[in-house]
């Protein structure tokens, strides 16, 4: 898939776990809902964003410990509902979708924490995430310092 088609699903995916974390509701519900509200979004982007959702929602509770455990002073009820959602996305892809970068997943998370979030929301993202990826297996943090 194209980077922008996968910038793209990422996008959605925040936009639907956000939904969700608002509504708590049940997951198939709140997707066929979230989907409604858009216009027609291309089947490969609502494919992946989903594959992220479904992704996040299953492994939700290992996903929380791991951004709590390196959000010092943070608790995770206390973030703002859109950062936390943000890294949870991040979280899962550095976690489960080895094909793609860390670095790239890192930046893609600043940048939807600069779109979405509020002023500090990208340099906040960016220290949780650079923490959890120093947690990470060295071949999969190998792209990491070589710059943002």
């Amino acid at each position: 898939m194209a980077l922008a088609k996968r910038t793209k699903a990422r996008e959605r995916a925040v936009q639907a776990l956000y939904q969700i974390d608002v509504a708590a509701t049940d997951l198939d519900e709140a997707l066929s809902r979230f989907w409604r509200s858009f216009e027609p979004v291309e089947r490969e982007v609502m494919e992946f964003a989903e594959a992220l959702v479904r992704g996040v929602a299953e492994r939700r509770r290992a996903i929380d410990e791991a951004i709590e455990a390196v959000s010092t002073n943070w608790r995770l009820d206390r973030m703002a509902r859109v950062d936390r959602n943000i890294l949870r996305l991040a979280v899962h892809e550095m976690a489960h979708r080895p094909e793609v970068p860390v670095k790239v997943i890192i930046n893609e998370a600043i940048e939807l924490g600069k779109k979405y979030g509020s002023e500090s929301s990208g340099a906040f993202i960016n220290g949780v995430l650079d923490k959890i990826a120093e947690s990470l297996p060295a071949s999969r943090r190998a792209d990491v310092r070589s710059g943002r």
